[in-house]
């Protein structure tokens, strides 16, 4: 039986939360809107009002209609969609409506960071989204969306064709507002050439009071609708006691109409109403253009998401939602279509097209086993699809929320910028307070403009986009090498690295290991021999291990699996122990070690060497050179043997070779390294997922495992390492565009000001400068989409 919510008595929907304390009791609430109108009337002393009321309240209003809808968000059934979950931790991508600034991001950061359950919320300007992670047991999502409400600006979870139609919805209206806006410039900057240079001769005082009331009237809607994205954001920031890019905006406008509006009731003073209209027609120009730009460096990760088809194809020819798909259905997909989940192949074999998750234009050769992922294009063959993961935790929205993530953090150069510009803003209302004062004691009648120069010219909206914007632009060029980011300092220690370490098997090696010939020391012969070994390394995820599983019989049982880290595995066979792995491990004797040779024992007897070849990559050799080139040390670091070692370090030309390295001996290299050493490690395997979450910076291999994947803060999903080196060039390209921009900005900004103080910047002219400096600052960062690898 549903519980009646008491302040409207409108049923409480299931698996909501909405409590108030009233008269000692706490009382259920059907929605965030009646919770707040209650909480208000109690915190208000008026709980009375529930003593002595004869019905129940109407459902309160004082929080829109979609707000209540918000509960809905809550269904589990709806949030496999969107959200991941792990334990009691939720994860969303959040697409934001009304962000305008870095003071925008900063408020949603501050209110929601403060809220019981939130673990970590980061709001990215330049894409407009936001990183949302709650413990889910002790808040709930519909709650923290109805936070991000109150605070004016509209949440929901991500998808790429709402966000786009949002943003042409909103571009629509930018557009309306800035056709309002240049209509009523034209028309009122005539009128104000015939009031100020009366060009029609000496005007009666009628004419002139008449030509101040047309103005007024086409300032007005100008004032009302096409000003009011500037007036709604600098509420929120006073509202929540902060001071955003607006505000200075918003009282310069404001001042002018007034004083305006003043001057033409009462027939004295001077009038401003072309500069409100061009100040508005210049500022919504700017803001039109960088709304534009803003989406361009933003779109690359978004429009991922959409290369997953809305529908599937059943078994039987059926077409279903994508949506509606889970862990353990099967489809059949069709040639040339997109796949529409992460999941396995259970029957055919195809070539499938990857470009879209690794740059690489080859088709990909698929059998019977092996993974697709969602979004990835089917060749010319049907086959058959069981799928392994929802679209949440797809690879593709792994990919987009790993980039928003990584856009997210800045550097720390960038969070001083942004915290400059939250103080120069009150700067700026001091300065031009003090302006104001004393102009008016030495030339009243230009205290006024001056003081509008000066709230305009220096706003310092280009100083909080100089680093999001090229952050976002940077990662969506990473996106298009095949670099999937991790970690947000991955452009920061790109740029300073010095000691470069290295895996062999899988990195500088293609991994994609044969067994090349057998050497058997017992009367075990070839065939059984392949078969045990397949069994052990069956436990393994190694590219040596991979070499084995042709010859893998389920018949051959082997239990008892240990696994011995960067040495090799061992178990028991018919009651025996065996083991695989190197001549130290199975044969404890490491002088008849050979190269590229892994040996297997029973009951403490060699039976079996197995001799592997593995090729080296082809952009091996060029890619340490560049490094070495470049002044940065390099070392190869594997727990290979270390005759395979040196092998592989002479033909690409490393001198520094440690081999036979178990995982602590490889972590234990890194924490007695120079102290001044910034060290990239890149690597592939179990072994090596320690030393890669050590490292200062670490690179997994895309083939790698995913305990490697995991421990990284970058992934090479193409394992072309020529793509490093573009990565690196990216890093440097980055770094020296967020300094231009940062330069440009405050060096702007440092020059308009006295300018401006002294009287030599026009209102019109400060509107112009302020908006071009916002421009040139986001288009000097979409230069990084264009830079073409080499």
């Amino acid at each position: 039986m549903c519980k009646a919510c008491y302040h409207c008595g409108e049923d409480v929907p299931v698996d909501t939360d909405f409590k108030v304390e009233i008269l000692g009791d706490i009382r259920d609430m059907c929605c965030p809107g009646c919770e707040t109108v209650a909480q208000t009337i109690v915190d208000s002393g008026l709980v009375s009002y529930y003593q002595y009321r004869t019905a129940p309240a109407e459902k309160a209003e004082l929080v829109p209609e979609q707000l209540q809808a918000l509960i809905h968000y809550d269904n589990q059934e709806v949030q496999n969609e969107f959200v991941r979950n792990s334990d009691e931790l939720s994860e969303v991508t959040l697409s934001l409506d009304g962000i305008s600034c870095a003071a925008c991001a900063w408020l949603i950061e501050k209110q929601l960071s403060h809220t019981d359950g939130v673990v970590r919320i980061r709001v990215n300007t330049a894409t407009n989204r936001a990183l949302l992670s709650w413990n889910n047991t002790k808040t709930k999502l519909s709650e923290l969306l109805s936070i991000i409400h109150r605070l004016g600006y509209k949440a929901a979870p991500f998808e790429a064709d709402q966000q786009e139609a949002a943003y042409h919805q909103a571009m629509k209206q930018y557009l309306y507002r800035l056709g309002i806006a240049g209509l009523a410039t034209m028309q009122v900057m005539m009128l104000a050439v015939a009031l100020y240079l009366e060009v029609f001769g000496d005007l009666d005082t009628e004419f002139k009071n008449y030509f101040r009331w047309v103005s007024l009237i086409f300032a007005t809607p100008v004032m009302l609708y096409s000003a009011l994205p500037f007036y709604i954001n600098a509420w929120r920031s006073l509202k929540s006691r902060t001071l955003g890019m607006d505000v200075p905006v918003s009282i310069a406008m404001i001042f002018a109409y007034v004083a305006s509006m003043v001057a033409t009731i009462t027939e004295q003073g001077e009038v401003f109403f072309e500069s409100i209209s061009m100040f508005a027609f210049f500022l919504l120009v700017g803001r039109f253009l960088e709304m534009r730009a803003r989406r361009k460096a933003a779109a690359a990760s978004g429009n991922l998401l959409k290369l997953i088809p809305a529908m599937a194809t059943t078994l039987e020819g059926e077409q279903v939602p994508v949506k509606s798909l889970n862990v353990g259905d099967q489809v059949r997909v069709l040639p040339g279509e997109h796949i529409p989940a992460d999941g396995v192949i259970v029957e055919g074999r195809i070539h499938i097209d990857e470009s879209m998750l690794t740059g690489e234009s080859v088709p990909v050769v698929k059998q019977l086993g092996d993974t697709v992922f969602a979004g990835t294009l089917n060749g010319e063959e049907s086959f058959v699809l069981e799928v392994r993961s929802s679209k949440a935790d797809s690879m593709i929205s792994n990919i987009v929320r790993l980039q928003d993530e990584a856009q997210l953090s800045k550097p720390k150069i960038a969070e001083i910028a942004d915290i400059v510009a939250r103080y120069f803003v009150a700067a700026i209302l001091i300065i031009a307070a003090a302006t104001w004062f004393y102009w008016q004691q030495h030339q009243p009648e230009d205290a006024f403009w001056i003081m509008l120069a000066v709230l305009v010219a220096t706003c310092p909206c280009a100083l909080s986009l100089a680093t999001p914007t090229a952050l976002t632009c940077a990662t969506s060029r990473m996106g298009n090498f095949g670099i999937l980011l991790r970690k947000s300092h991955v452009f920061e220690t790109l740029c300073k690295v010095n000691h470069l370490i290295v895996d062999k098997t899988g990195t500088l090696t293609h991994g994609d290991i044969v067994i090349s010939d057998v050497s058997l020391f017992s009367d075990i012969d070839r065939d059984l021999a392949l078969k045990l070994a397949a069994s052990l390394e069956a436990h393994a995820n190694h590219p040596l291990a991979r070499a084995f599983r042709p010859y893998h019989d389920v018949e051959v049982v082997v239990d008892e699996i240990e696994n011995a880290i960067g040495s090799g595995i061992s178990g028991r066979y018919q009651g025996q122990q065996i083991k695989i792995g190197s001549a130290g491990f199975v044969l404890s004797d490491t002088s008849v070690a050979q190269a590229n040779a892994i040996y297997l024992s029973l009951a403490n007897k060699h039976i079996a060497t197995f001799i592997y070849q593995d090729p080296i990559r082809k952009e091996a050799k060029t890619f340490i050179q560049q490094f070495q080139q470049a002044g940065v040390r390099v070392t190869l670091l594997t727990g290979d043997s270390k005759q395979n070692a040196e092998l592989v370090a002479k033909q690409i030309g490393i001198d520094d070779v440690i081999a036979e390295a178990k995982p602590q001996d490889k972590l234990q290299y890194l924490k007695s390294g120079d102290k001044n050493d910034i060290t990239m490690m890149i690597g592939d395997g179990i072994n090596d997922a320690p030393t890669l979450a050590g490292a200062h910076l670490s690179v997994a291999m895309g083939g790698g495992t995913d305990v490697a994947k995991a421990s990284a803060d970058m992934v090479l999903l193409g394992d072309n390492l020529d793509r490093i080196l573009k990565a690196r060039e990216l890093a440097l390209k980055t770094r020296r565009i967020i300094a231009e921009n940062l330069a440009w900005s405050l060096g702007y900004n440092l020059l308009i000001l006295p300018l401006a103080v002294a009287g030599l910047v026009a209102p019109y002219f400060a509107v112009v400068g302020m908006s071009a400096s916002s421009i040139i600052v986001v288009s000097n960062s979409l230069r990084l989409l264009k830079e073409q690898g080499k």
